[in-house]
């Protein structure tokens, strides 16, 4: 048994699955993107599992054709707070926006979120890339660095806010007709290039004392961002080494801000697709694929392998002077694994039911295969954690809780019970209340 385990989060958006077909899938509640009691039972299945947060990922903007897709986006972000009610220990993450909020609306709803949940709320601060988005606000994405100029200011601004009581500054003492010391509850009177903010909150301290930070920007901007402020840091690499060289250049990014990079723990995305064979995973994901453009696909994965593929091929596998001169593409991290399935022998519609060209890697499989996965990339020192975007949400969760968690708990990979009954203490979260102290270099833009 190692000492060291996995955190789980799992992805938990427009209420069906994180693949387009999910809400076709027998079983599943057509109802689900605004069926709150849909939500309520995931994220019970997830807790039952001990995961330690749900997470919800969020573009404000409709990014997407509704004909034969559902939504990716979950219908408002706070929907967590119904959660917060029907749960006692799962972390609740939700993504905003620090390019189109003001600190002030988002220190209030986050901190809100964390006393109604009892200490259990997470921020993923995010810089808005989305034109769509922004033209919802009216206005564009700013230069790139301006955006995170902005996105430091706005964090600085809300961790102060919610540090803007002290910790004993609500007295309730009745005896003596003393609600609060307002000694204790002062303004921030922050004021930034871009946003600012008197204060204070008229929120008191939660359990956990404010929520956690978690971010899942890339580049140069988005490593500074999550070195100076995330516990969680969401990343996307595709292979076990793109994994550990994502994970080092977060925690030396840590390290430069001054913070233990023990502190930061990477989540890697991951979709699995639980079946009881790999046979059986293969077909549903096949079944998942209908909703989707395999013409389009095809021609996709084409290009991913050097190779110019079309729809009239969909059903046969590659030829053995395709697969002489085929060439994974430089250009996108996917390709190797793209044409290593291709290469076993099946068909291109089976190489992409593999789900080889997802945003996230896939294992399609039984539960012992999704756990091998989790275990090899967690040994490898590849990730900190997992952020799992499940297939279809209706059965998912229960099968993930009831089949893949007790085998990692059996490995030793993974917790028994949680830690504690804050998002910061399932975390392993540093403690802080306000502004970090030990930030003391100014942020850079």
């Amino acid at each position: 048994m190692t000492s060291r385990q996995m955190v789980l989060g799992m992805q938990f958006s427009g209420g069906y699955g994180a693949e387009p077909g999910a809400w076709r899938l027998p079983g599943a509640n057509l109802n689900s993107y605004t069926d709150m009691d849909q939500f309520v039972r995931y994220a019970q299945a997830a807790e039952r599992g001990k995961v330690q947060l749900l997470f919800i990922a969020d573009t404000p903007a409709l990014d997407m054709d509704l004909t034969h897709h559902a939504p990716r986006q979950a219908i408002e972000p706070l929907l967590l707070t119904v959660l917060a009610r029907e749960t006692e220990r799962i972390g609740l993450v939700t993504t905003a926006s620090t390019t189109f909020n003001e600190p002030y609306n988002l220190a209030r709803q986050f901190k809100a979120l964390d006393v109604i949940s009892h200490g259990r709320a997470g921020w993923n601060a995010v810089a808005t890339s989305d034109p769509a988005a922004a033209a919802n606000f009216g206005t564009e994405i700013p230069p790139r660095a301006e955006k995170y100029e902005r996105a430091h200011e706005v964090i600085q601004i809300v961790q102060a806010l919610w540090g803007s009581w002290q910790q004993d500054a609500l007295l309730l003492d009745a005896d003596n007709k003393r609600y609060a010391d307002m000694d204790k509850i002062r303004p921030v009177n922050l004021q930034g290039r871009h946003v600012a903010s008197r204060g204070p909150l008229a929120i008191p301290p939660s359990e956990q004392g404010q929520p956690v930070i978690f971010q899942a920007g890339g580049g140069g901007y988005g490593l500074e961002l999550a070195g100076r402020y995330a516990s969680g840091v969401y990343a996307n690499p595709y292979s076990i080494d793109d994994a550990r060289a994502q994970r080092q250049a977060r925690r030396d990014a840590a390290e430069r801000a001054g913070r233990d990079p023990d502190e930061v723990k990477m989540l890697a995305g991951f979709m699995p697709t639980i079946a009881s064979s790999r046979e059986a995973a293969l077909e549903r994901r096949r079944f998942l694929d209908e909703v989707v453009d395999l013409r389009r696909r095809v021609r996709y994965l084409g290009a991913m392998i050097g190779l110019p593929l079309g729809p009239d091929q969909l059903d046969e596998p590659l030829t053995a002077q395709q697969l002489a001169g085929a060439v994974p593409s430089p250009h996108d991290p996917r390709s190797a694994r793209a044409l290593e399935v291709a290469r076993e022998g099946w068909t291109l519609r089976d190489v992409l039911a593999h789900g080889v060209i997802d945003y996230h890697p896939v294992v399609a499989g039984t539960a012992a295969d999704v756990a091998d996965h989790m275990q090899q990339w967690f040994e490898a020192g590849a990730c900190d954690g997992f952020s799992i975007a499940l297939d279809g949400f209706h059965d998912g969760f229960d099968a993930f809780a009831d089949q893949v968690v007790p085998i990692l708990q059996e490995r030793g990979l993974f917790h028994e019970d949680y830690e504690g009954p804050t998002l910061r203490e399932n975390l392993g979260a540093h403690e802080q209340y306000g502004l970090d102290p030990r930030l003391t270099e100014p942020a850079r833009a």
